[in-house]
């Protein structure tokens, strides 16, 4: 078993080695530019590239003129938002979301709201999932674009996604999904949801790191945008710049697997990560779990520990690769605002750890780390004078009082 063991997969994913081998010519002898359309290393390069549009488009549902690649889900989640914003400014200026977005999502959009438009973000209930109803309430004449991620990064709740579509369908307005997390671990349909934009990234389903795409609908209705990147009207104009074709080659071959293994994988990770919530709060209390009970990616547990402090609790972790958060919430140490927006208590959230298996997560891992996180947690309580308080409040008072 390799140490540390790995529980971080919503951060990022190893490259499979079936996409690695598919990238290899791509970084190697086949180096052609795949907009190079006068030689024969150019005409290569563009098959690859167009193989790989079909393989994720294949994925979700969609058609393979519908792909845009980009840099990843941060790129497509701009480009989607500031591109509906500007390209429809004339038929309205509000947007709506959620509060617990991706912050991919929330800064684009505080930035539109901070250049003029309108912004609606809605609260969420305790166990993250966005009320439809209230999407319904919220609409005016002058919504252009909906943006409600598929699923949450740190707790793994899903979100309604068909009643969502169904009522932007309704409303004439655009409806755009991060499916970063989603894609690949859950079946998902552009079609059947009603979804006009979605934004994905390859780091997510095992392939490469600087690789992405947006998926923009072309039928009923066509979505138009404006690009946010010029020079050379690369991806219909919708994104220049050079295709990065090694990176999207494995985006494409990991987007293949995943729909080949979705409907083993999915049930073999459900299995994981119940066996690590059983075995964690069999041997602890006050153990408490955030998202939806069954709505939920079947991949990830987000847990708090009562009278432990997060980050002590991952230092005494050092054999395992967990986080407390997203890894972008991380790096900036702000608290979650996820949890926040569920009205999770600060002492909760700041003793939260997400945990996050994957294609590579062995039972033999699963069992070693719930060990190591019921010894972590009872060594560092009875270091607490809170926890000793509450046992003794729990026993009917100190001993001899």
């Amino acid at each position: 078993m390799r140490l540390p063991v790995y529980l971080d997969h919503n951060a990022t994913t190893p490259l499979d080695r079936r996409v690695l081998e598919a990238m290899m010519p791509y970084l190697t002898t086949e180096f052609g530019n795949a907009a190079s359309g006068s030689h024969s290393y150019g005409w290569k390069a563009e098959d690859a590239v167009e193989t790989a549009r079909e393989q994720v488009a294949r994925l979700i549902g969609a058609s393979r003129r519908e792909i845009v690649w980009t840099s990843g889900a941060t790129e497509s989640n701009n480009l989607a938002l500031k591109g509906a914003a500007q390209m429809y400014a004339e038929k309205g200026d509000h947007l709506l979301t959620c509060a617990t977005e991706h912050r991919a999502v929330l800064d684009p959009c505080r930035r539109l709201q901070d250049a003029g438009r309108k912004l609606t973000v809605l609260g969420v209930d305790a166990f993250g999932r966005v009320d439809p109803q209230e999407i319904a309430d919220a609409l005016t004449d002058r919504t252009i674009l909906i943006s409600i991620m598929a699923a949450n990064n740190e707790i793994g709740t899903l979100q309604p996604l068909a009643e969502i579509g169904r009522l932007a369908k309704e409303h004439g307005v655009l409806f755009h999904c991060d499916a970063t997390q989603a894609v690949g671990r859950v079946g998902l349909d552009v079609e059947a949801l009603g979804i006009d934009l979605l934004s994905l990234s390859s780091h997510k389903v095992y392939g490469p790191k600087g690789a992405g795409c947006l998926y923009v609908r072309r039928r009923s209705p066509r979505v138009r945008l404006t690009c946010q990147i010029d020079g050379g009207g690369h991806e219909r104009g919708l994104r220049s710049g050079t295709v990065n074709v090694p990176g999207v080659v494995g985006l494409g071959a990991a987007a293949a697997i995943c729909r080949d293994e979705l409907a083993d994988e999915a049930p073999r990770l459900t299995t994981l990560r119940d066996r690590l919530e059983a075995g964690i709060t069999a041997g602890l209390e006050a153990v408490t779990r955030h998202g939806h009970p069954t709505e939920r990616l079947p991949n990830t547990l987000n847990l708090s520990f009562a009278y432990v402090e997060g980050e002590a609790l991952m230092m005494k972790l050092n054999t395992l690769a967990v986080s407390s958060g997203s890894a972008c919430t991380s790096a900036s140490r702000q608290p979650s605002h996820v949890l926040k927006a569920l009205g999770v208590g600060e002492e909760l959230i700041n003793s939260a750890l997400r945990f996050s298996v994957g294609r590579d997560t062995t039972q033999e891992e699963i069992d070693f780390a719930i060990g190591e996180v019921r010894r972590g947690v009872d060594e560092l309580r009875e270091l607490s004078p809170l926890y000793e308080l509450a046992r003794e409040q729990r026993a009917g008072g100190p001993a001899g009082g």
